[in-house]
């Protein structure tokens, strides 16, 4: 077992009978801030198709795409944070003859999952999607309906998951985890009689649906059946939710609303928080582009600063829109920071105060402190819209080891945060470094810290149901 996912989800089903794979695959490249690895969509009586890149490359597969017409169908967009980046890995996911299944998040206990999975059906699942899918079919095996079957199995996965199932009967259903950890939204398309859930709102307004509601933690829904009405079940009772704060400061799409809050508001009342802490306001500010705008623009209302675009990614080259968090490799990332270009009259001879969403790594704020300096900056102060990440995450986003989080490797025992900040700083390079906290953060969000998941900041995995995986017990040791 190896790959875990924070991936993006679209699923639609038309009461009238219209071909719902535009409105897929337009639902898709909306959300290709979710995953840039690999993308695919199963519709009713086709076989699952599946495609390395990005979706926006589907029309180099138009023809084979051309018989793919159906009035139901489900499709995903995949971001790895564990495992092999090849076709085989990609969703949809065929299970046996009965569904297919989509899925965004991650199952902590995905091994123990997959263990009767082997067992029963001969296979072993190098993914949590392919153990929580068989063992859904093994449920429905039993004679139970997929809301029945769904009910049985959620009593046994432990994690953060969004799924997309679409049945051998075209019926299509959309899940999302008792916790609330990743976004689900629900929409309809007046026009084609559509009922659609996606991983954010964007995607609906991307193809012209209206936003109904979040799918509520705990729910399942079925999209269209026999009677092509909306059908909710809920299969867990309501429990304290866990939405991962990290959605709102980078990973969803500044457009979209999750939880009820506007992604983008968020982020602008993350700068006013920020300009708050930061001593020197310096005499420009500029964000890191994209996901820090909006907070670089509350930042410069807040200060009074000037904001300007001192940074601008080279849109032209191959790599100009990839999103440098998500790309698997450790090279990839620097090879898509190093085509960030500093403004050099934006500049040269200011002191720069410079707004980011996070620091993970640190290998993009080493590469934009020295070009920034390079390009004849008199100082750089930066302040990041997270706080400091010194934990693991296991609810699907690309924190894995404490040893790779910068703010674990020169502030490992460092309790307080200021001093954290300062040993930061002194090892991206900068004359100021400010981290937000989660007070400030939640504050910005606008949602009580409790409703929230911080377990990367605090190591407080106690929300997931179940301790830590041994190895991360043992690092919680050191």
């Amino acid at each position: 077992m190896e790959a875990r996912e924070k991936c993006g989800i679209f699923a639609a089903h038309s009461a009238s009978g219209e071909n719902v794979l535009p409105k897929i695959l337009g639902g898709l490249e909306a959300l290709q801030h979710r995953g840039q690895e690999s993308w695919g969509v199963a519709v009713h009586g086709k076989p699952v198709f599946r495609k390395m890149g990005l979706v926006v490359n589907w029309s180099l597969h138009s023809r084979e795409l051309s018989s793919y017409k159906s009035p139901s169908g489900i499709g995903h967009v995949r971001y790895s944070t564990k495992g092999r980046s090849v076709l085989d890995n990609a969703q949809p996911m065929q299970i046996g003859s009965e569904f297919s299944i989509a899925h965004n998040g991650n199952l902590v206990n995905a091994e123990q999952l997959a263990a009767p999975v082997t067992m029963e059906f001969g296979r072993s699942c190098e993914t949590d999607t392919q153990a929580a899918g068989y063992r859904l079919l093994h449920y429905m095996n039993e004679g139970n309906d997929v809301f029945q079957a769904f009910q049985k199995l959620s009593g046994e996965i432990v994690g953060a998951y969004c799924f997309a199932i679409l049945d051998k009967n075209g019926e299509v259903f959309a899940v999302r985890d008792p916790r609330g950890y990743r976004p689900l939204s629900l929409g309809w398309h007046e026009p084609s009689e559509t009922y659609i859930a996606a991983s954010e709102s964007c995607a609906l307004e991307a193809v012209e649906a209206k936003f109904v509601r979040d799918i509520e933690p705990g729910e399942m829904v079925r999209l269209g059946g026999p009677n092509s009405e909306l059908e909710s079940f809920r299969f867990a009772p309501k429990m304290e939710t866990a939405h991962c704060s990290f959605e709102y400061t980078y990973f969803a799409h500044p457009s979209s609303r999750i939880n009820g809050v506007s992604v983008y508001e968020a982020r602008k009342n993350v700068g006013r928080v920020l300009s708050k802490k930061l001593k020197t306001k310096g005499e420009v500010v500029i964000p890191v582009p994209d996901s820090a705008r909006p907070a670089a623009l509350g930042f410069a209302l807040e200060s009074g600063t000037p904001i300007d675009e001192g940074l601008m990614k080279d849109r032209y080259r191959r790599k100009g829109s990839i999103r440098s968090f998500i790309e698997p490799a450790q090279s990839r990332r620097e090879e898509v920071v190093k085509k960030i270009i500093p403004i050099r009259e934006a500049v040269a001879g200011k002191d720069v105060v410079v707004l980011d969403d996070s620091l993970v790594r640190g290998t993009s704020s080493k590469l934009i402190v020295k070009s920034l300096k390079k390009a004849g900056a008199k100082s750089v102060r930066m302040a990041v819209t997270f706080p400091p990440i010194k934990h693991p995450c296991f609810m699907g986003i690309d924190f894995p080891s404490r040893e790779e989080l910068l703010a674990h490797q020169v502030a490992k025992d460092e309790a307080d945060p200021v001093k954290t900040a300062q040993k930061v700083g002194e090892a991206i390079g900068v004359e100021e470094f400010t981290y937000n906290d989660i007070d400030g953060l939640s504050e910005a969000i606008g949602l009580p810290k409790e409703s929230l998941c911080f377990a990367c900041v605090n190591g407080d995995y106690s929300k997931l149901g179940v301790t830590p995986p041994r190895e991360v017990e043992e690092e919680l040791k050191v």
